[in-house]
């Protein structure tokens, strides 16, 4: 088994307000005078984890502390051998909350650009929407993501009991204005949470999705329509929506045909970055370094990264592979 931290990846499925470290917001929430308590970090409910994530949004409120969180992600990525990242965003809602709505995401921006700078690792931003806010504010999202580069995405994300209708047009108007989508869909619901998304939501990928398997029909639908699945499974674990990981249903989606990448969702507050989920399915379902490159593969074709940005990945998984592949081939 080799090194899964020198595996080049490819991460599609995280929050960043998810990534920020504990150090890093115990110092900004001093600095803006919001106590963090000693105990964040632990939960065991959803709504446990929307409460943390309230006191992350809390922490950040200068340009300063969205700069250095997105700057310190890409620190973190690289360190996981991670090449290429889209991470998703709430910038409308931090924006509409300080006041200013652009500002936020232009200093997450600008740290994600000087963390390409100095730990080569290329970065894009999926703005997301919880389902729960209005849809004013999902307008002003799209018109975020319109009016600045670096963003590719746009989507809904939060407890999917919200229905995704409401936002119908906004994505309509996404879509003409060549933006990509993603929804997270089928994780807390079920089909059609995921019907929905790859209807009117024009999704391009599943967030979670893991629910598809509910309906043998949707499964032939999304397999034959190579619709992507952005898996999280200890994510998942964390939050309830697998008993553990063991139970997990990637090794089904995988036997189903279906397209599935594997990511952390929300890794600083479950203690899992993405290293170590590769390390974790690998140890609980039993996976070779050949699938662990499958997965990863599958994560640079799933993603919205340019031509040139995908076949230097693929090649550098091939590589990491090699000494397998002429190991396998010494034997033979």
């Amino acid at each position: 088994m080799r090194d899964v931290t020198s595996l080049p990846k490819a991460h599609l499925h995280v929050h960043l307000e998810s990534t920020v470290r504990w150090p890093t917001l115990r110092e900004i929430g001093a600095a803006n005078g919001v106590e963090v308590p000693s105990d964040v970090g632990t939960f065991g409910s959803f709504a446990a984890f929307f409460a943390q994530n309230d006191l992350v949004r809390a922490c950040l409120q200068r340009p300063a502390d969205f700069r250095r969180v997105a700057y310190e992600f890409c620190e973190e990525e690289a360190a996981q051998g991670v090449h290429y990242a889209e991470v998703s965003f709430t910038a409308a809602g931090h924006g509409e909350r300080l006041g200013d709505l652009d500002m936020p995401l232009t200093a997450v921006l600008e740290g994600l650009d000087a963390g390409e700078d100095a730990f080569g690792i290329q970065c894009r931003l999926i703005l997301d929407h919880s389902r729960r806010r209005s849809v004013e504010r999902a307008w002003r999202t799209l018109d975020l993501a319109r009016r600045h580069d670096g963003v590719v995405a746009v989507g809904l994300a939060g407890d999917e009991s919200h229905p995704g209708a409401p936002f119908d047009d906004v994505f309509a108007a996404a879509h003409d204005a060549g933006l990509h989508i993603v929804h997270h869909a089928g994780e807390g619901e079920g089909p059609a949470s995921i019907r929905h998304a790859l209807g009117p939501g024009r999704t391009e990928r599943l967030g979670h999705g893991i629910r598809v398997l509910d309906d043998p029909d949707l499964v032939a639908e999304v397999r034959e329509r190579k619709i992507p699945l952005e898996v999280c499974p200890s994510s998942n674990v964390a939050l309830g929506f697998a008993s553990t990981l063991k139970d997990h249903p990637l090794p089904r989606l995988r036997d189903a045909g279906l397209i599935v990448t594997l990511n952390t969702d929300i890794p600083a507050l479950i203690g899992t970055p993405l290293s170590t989920e590769y390390a974790r399915v690998r140890d609980a379902f039993g996976y070779t370094d050949q699938t662990l490159a499958d997965l990863a593969h599958s994560s640079v074709d799933a993603s919205f990264a340019p031509t040139p940005t995908k076949t230097r990945l693929r090649q550098a998984i091939n590589t990491w592979l090699e000494p397998v592949r002429r190991d396998t081939q010494g034997r033979n």
